[in-house]
C-alpha cells in the first residue's frame, strides 16, 4: 500500500513539474499569406512549444492540397505579417507532412519568435519563394 501512495505522489509530481515557461505557439499557413500572394489550394499549420529556460522551440507541421512535394520549410524573420525574411531556422525534412522536430534558439531569435516576428513558410517546385506561409502568434 505504502508503495502505491508514493507511486501516486511521484506520478504527481511528474505532472506538475513541467517547465512553467513553456509557451504554445501557433502559425496557420496559407497563399494569401505569402508576399507575394500566392494560388494555391494547399493549407497548413504550425503548432509550436518554446521552453524558455532550454530556447528549445519544437514543432509539429502539417501540411495539404500543395501543387506538387515540399522541397522545404523554414521559420523566417524577424518580419511582421506583410513583409519577408531571410531563413531563422530550418525545418528539416519537410518532403513530408507531418513535420517533426526542435532546435535550440539564441537569446534574440527567441526574442523575435515571442514578439511574432516569426512566420512558417513550405516551398514547392512551383514556388520556390513559398507556396503557404503562417505568421506565428501566441
Amino acid at each position: 500500500m505504502n508503495k502505491t501512495v508514493i507511486a501516486v505522489l511521484a506520478l504527481g509530481a511528474v505532472a506538475f513539474a513541467g517547465p512553467a515557461s513553456a509557451e504554445k505557439l501557433k502559425a496557420t499557413l496559407d497563399g494569401k499569406s505569402e508576399v507575394p500572394a500566392t494560388t494555391t489550394s494547399g493549407t497548413g499549420t504550425a503548432d509550436l512549444d518554446y521552453d524558455a529556460a532550454s530556447k528549445k522551440l519544437s514543432w509539429k507541421v502539417t501540411y495539404s492540397g500543395l501543387s506538387g512535394p515540399a522541397t522545404a520549410a523554414h521559420f523566417h524573420g524577424p518580419a511582421e505579417t506583410g513583409k519577408n525574411a531571410g531563413v531563422a531556422v530550418a525545418i528539416p525534412n519537410a518532403t513530408k507532412s507531418p513535420v517533426e522536430g526542435s532546435a535550440t534558439l539564441t537569446d534574440a531569435q527567441a526574442a523575435d519568435l515571442l514578439a511574432g516576428k516569426y512566420y512558417v513558410n513550405i516551398h514547392t517546385a512551383a514556388n520556390p519563394g513559398g507556396e503557404i506561409r503562417g505568421q506565428v502568434t501566441k
